[in-house]
Formats: C-alpha cells, structure tokens, sequence
C-alpha cells in the first residue's frame, strides 16, 4: 500500500515526464514476465520513451490535472502501463507493436494498446489506429517507394525515346 506521500510523488513524476512527452501509449498487460519489461524498457529508451506501470487511479489523476479527459484508464480490465514518447506516435508504435505480437505469440502473457494520446494532434488514437500506424513501413522506407515510383514513368520514356531512335537509325 503507497502512502499518501508516495502517491503524491508518483503524480508529480508523472505530470513532469507527460509534460516532456509528445505522445502517451496505454497499455493494458496480464501475465508479463519481468525480464520481458525489461526487454520493452530497454527498446524503448533508445526511441526516447519510458515505460511505466502507475496504478489506473492515479494516472486518470495525472491525466485529469493536465486536462486529458479523452480516456478513462480505469475501464480497463487488466493492469495498466503507460509509455511516455518524446517523439511523435510513428516513432514507438513498431517497437510497441512487435513487443505485442512477441508476447501474445510466444504465450507469455497478454499485452495490448488500449489506445494512445498525441499532444500534437491534441486527440486521442484508438487500439485499430495505433495498429495501423504501428504496421506502416519506416520513413525511409516510404520515401523510397516514392521516389521508385516517381523514377519509372522516366525510365518508361527514356526507354521508348531510345526504341524509336534505335527504329529511326536503323531505316
């Protein structure tokens, strides 16, 4: 049992790390090893985001004196993990998405996104959304499906301009 101190330490930290945050990531988890915390913490930091585990009541408290009334954390029905982001939702959904799909796959436990928040957008992300951001390739990624895509209409051209040259030398 925390005592009211402890308590009231546990929101101020809170309220600190959600101000230096751009994004909040709830997740509900049942049966999750330690050592697989452990995994996600580490994944996480590189990404600039901090996992914890902050009973529901108090988060809603963090969240209520930041003026987040978007999700209330105590509908759901397992424990609760709140990841803090510094960066924007796309850069931690994959990490968090993988570490799911690792846990549900190998049966270690159940974890799941309940929903994110992004201090942006100033909107709430439900679970279907988070997945699909979660599963869209890196930036990278897509900025050279891009540029392939902007590169083969001139490869065509060039491709018929030297056809038509070659039909053009040779009469």
């Amino acid at each position: 049992m925390l005592t009211k101190s402890q308590k009231s330490t546990l929101i101020e930290t809170g309220a600190k790390q959600l101000k230096e945050s751009e994004t909040l990531v709830f997740a509900e988890f049942n049966g999750v090893s330690v050592e697989n915390f452990k995994k996600l913490r580490r994944e996480l930091k590189k990404l600039g985001a901090d996992f914890k585990i902050v009973k529901k009541r108090l988060v809603n408290l963090i969240l209520k004196n930041a003026g987040i009334d978007m999700f209330d954390v105590r509908a759901s029905k397992n424990q609760l993990g709140t990841i803090f982001a510094k960066g924007d939702l796309s850069s931690i959904a994959g990490a968090v998405h993988k570490f799911s799909k690792e846990i549900t796959k190998g049966k270690k436990g159940a974890f799941g996104v309940s929903g994110a928040y992004s201090f942006g957008e100033k909107r709430f992300v439900d679970p279907i959304e988070f997945k699909a951001i979660a599963t869209l390739p890196s930036r990278e990624v897509l900025l050279a499906q891009i540029a392939m895509m902007l590169t083969v209409p001139l490869k065509q051209i060039i491709t018929i301009i030297n056809e038509k040259s070659k039909q053009v030398t040779a009469q």
